[in-house]
């Protein structure tokens, strides 16, 4: 059964929170991506939650900026150590200890959970990432490679600070493409069904603003047409290794993030196991949610 609940953490910030398990287990916890919201997860939550399955706590906010969640107007409000704060203090509140047995992470909640991972090693025992670049290798490809910056191009238009009203115009008829169009797969599995569609609606109905501000305050973007690149920050690489055992779900038919983003990611992730599927998108979760939950229990059972 999934609960639902509103928590306020330390920093002001509420999130609005989906969740299965009894609390006091060891915590799994999910971060969702653009332009979803933490339901995305629920039969993950169930799923996990089930003693067979390891009994755990597992929780799924919706980032701040989506559905209920705070969404503070300012776009440096969305630089991503403050995102990085909201998982840690969120954390803090679901574990005794603040400890997260296993941070599951999809497109801009990988980001988080890269950034989670490598700020606080003593608190996360594992990471698994969902088609979401690491910071390292995205730089790069963003950098030097033109495949890539095309496929990347879209990340312009979000940045847009007319996007959350052009998104929302028609029923969101910009929005169901994303879905649909996305790689060979995308309308192949039939998960984009009308009550999941109401499910979408109700989640942007909230707003989109704060969802658009992740694209607006990265640096992390290509050039715009016509325009020189941008400066694409170089960190160090203390900021980039990770050093929890982590799996690397990567679905190969996503059309907006190739595979050359796995190219070198052991050089970061030393502690890797990256499972290549082919067949699906970007949307893997809702492709292929018994697939990703059987990878994910794997490698809990191999750490």
């Amino acid at each position: 059964m999934i609960e639902t609940f509103q928590r306020t953490l330390p920093n002001g910030i509420t999130l609005s929170c989906r969740a299965s398990g009894a609390p006091g287990r060891p915590l799994m916890l999910f971060l969702h991506g653009f332009p979803e919201g933490a339901f995305i997860w629920d039969a993950l939550l169930e799923h996990f939650s089930q003693p067979e399955h390891g009994g755990y706590r597992c929780v799924a906010p919706n980032l701040r900026g989506f559905e209920q969640s705070s969404a503070p107007p300012a776009v440096e409000d969305y630089r991503p150590h403050l995102l990085v704060q909201d998982v840690r203090q969120l954390a803090t509140t679901e574990s005794a200890d603040g400890v997260i047995d296993t941070l599951v992470a999809h497109d801009w909640g990988g980001a988080f959970g890269w950034g989670f991972a490598n700020a606080f090693p003593a608190q996360v025992r594992r990471l698994v990432i969902l088609n979401s670049p690491h910071p390292g290798t995205f730089a790069r490809e963003l950098r030097d490679n033109p495949v890539q910056q095309q496929a990347s191009a879209y990340m312009n238009f979000l940045a847009r600070p007319d996007a959350p009203a052009l998104l929302a115009a028609d029923d969101y008829r910009r929005m169901w493409p994303f879905f649909t169009l996305m790689g060979a797969g995308s309308d192949g599995f039939g998960w984009l069904t009308d009550s999941v569609k109401d499910q979408y609606r109700a989640l942007w109905d909230a707003g989109l603003r704060g969802a658009c501000n992740l694209y607006a305050v990265t640096p992390l973007k290509p050039a715009m047409p016509g325009q020189d690149a941008p400066p694409i920050p170089q960190l160090p690489r203390e900021r980039l290794t990770i050093e929890a055992p982590t799996l690397v779900l990567w679905a190969l038919d996503d059309s907006a993030l190739l595979p050359g983003l796995l190219d070198g990611l052991e050089d970061y992730v030393p502690k890797l196991k990256l499972v290549k599927v082919p067949g699906a998108t970007h949307w893997i979760v809702h492709e292929q949610p018994q697939r990703v939950a059987a990878e994910i229990e794997a490698f809990q059972r191999g750490t």
